[in-house]
């Protein structure tokens, strides 16, 4: 094998496994979910072309590992056709999406694999061609509880649900289980009245539909947190919040104007939160938050190739 042999894999999502001549391919779930029949499809794949193993990476894809060169195009073949599964996820590009199991979480305030799969089609496999200054993570997570660590992502959504709190309907219950069942304690009571602190409320959710008198109602509306910037690893980078919790049909153009903000405005090899810090974070929300001045421009953005430093 030569350099150009590695690297001409490893942009099809087989990775030299370290001390050997072998590599680990790793398979992209749709919406950070595989049926039964996949996963039996991977299993199998892992038997027949690798050497049986199968580690889940951090981004929730499926990471066969052993696989000769020369089996590489025969495990695509049998993956697509057997499945429907591709192999992927590395290079200056868009990573495949990670979502936690909000879907059906107690906890869950959004349909984050319902999410994560109009991100995969959208922009995983609609924008699997557009060359980035960098990798480009994104992740859903249900609640503040953080499970998928939206706030690490270049592009991070949380689902938030704010109580909706009519005073009036509070009947002054000596145990009151709105406050009972409040995690963050921003639900009290004060003088017989149950009061919410909204600095110290995350919008968690999980004191919605409690009181017995629906003094918070089960209506209380469901809202999404989006985080741009955030990285982890070697120079960690906390994402920063926009500055308003904003509805579901939002989520996809921001998203898309925050791509094409890094697109425009990153140099090559330059993380987002890096690009942020530099030209400023305020300005970048401005023109991601209330213009669409980045949507007008799209072909001009994807058009251009990748800023380089002088």
């Amino acid at each position: 094998m030569t350099k150009d042999d590695i690297t001409k894999v490893k942009a099809q999502g087989f990775l030299l496994n370290r001390g050997t001549q072998k590599f680990n391919g790793r398979v992209i779930p749709e919406g950070c979910v595989f049926t039964a029949k996949q996963l039996a499809a991977v299993a199998e794949c892992a038997e027949q072309f690798g050497d049986g193993r199968i580690a889940m990476t951090s981004r929730l894809t499926a990471e066969i590992s052993g696989i000769d060169y020369e089996k590489i195009p025969a495990a695509q073949e049998y993956l697509a056709q057997k499945a429907g599964l591709t192999f992927g996820g590395t290079g200056a590009k868009i990573r495949p999406v990670a979502a936690c199991k909000g879907t059906t979480c107690v906890f869950g305030n959004c349909d984050t694999q319902g999410i994560a799969r109009e991100i995969y089609e959208k922009y995983y496999v609609g924008w699997g061609q557009v060359v980035l200054p960098h990798k480009f993570k994104i992740a859903v997570g249900g609640c503040p509880n953080s499970c998928m660590k939206p706030n690490l992502n270049d592009f991070g959504i949380e689902g938030r649900r704010r109580p909706n709190y009519e005073k009036d309907g509070c009947r002054s219950c000596k145990v009151c289980q709105v406050a009972q069942n409040c995690p963050m304690g921003a639900a009290t009571l004060q003088d017989g009245k149950l009061v919410i602190d909204e600095g110290k409320c995350t919008s968690c959710g999980v004191c919605v539909g409690k009181c017995p008198f629906k003094a918070v109602a089960h209506e209380s509306e469901r809202r999404l947190m989006i985080y741009i910037g955030g990285t982890w690893g070697k120079r960690p980078r906390m994402g920063t919040p926009l500055p308003r919790l904003v509805a579901e049909e939002e989520v996809f153009p921001l998203l898309e104007k925050t791509l094409l903000w890094f697109k425009a405005n990153a140099f090559q090899k330059e993380r987002l939160g890096v690009a942020l810090d530099r030209i400023g974070v305020e300005k970048a929300i401005a023109q991601i938050l209330d213009s669409d001045e980045l949507l007008e421009r799209k072909d001009e953005i994807l058009a251009a190739p990748v800023l380089t430093r002088k």
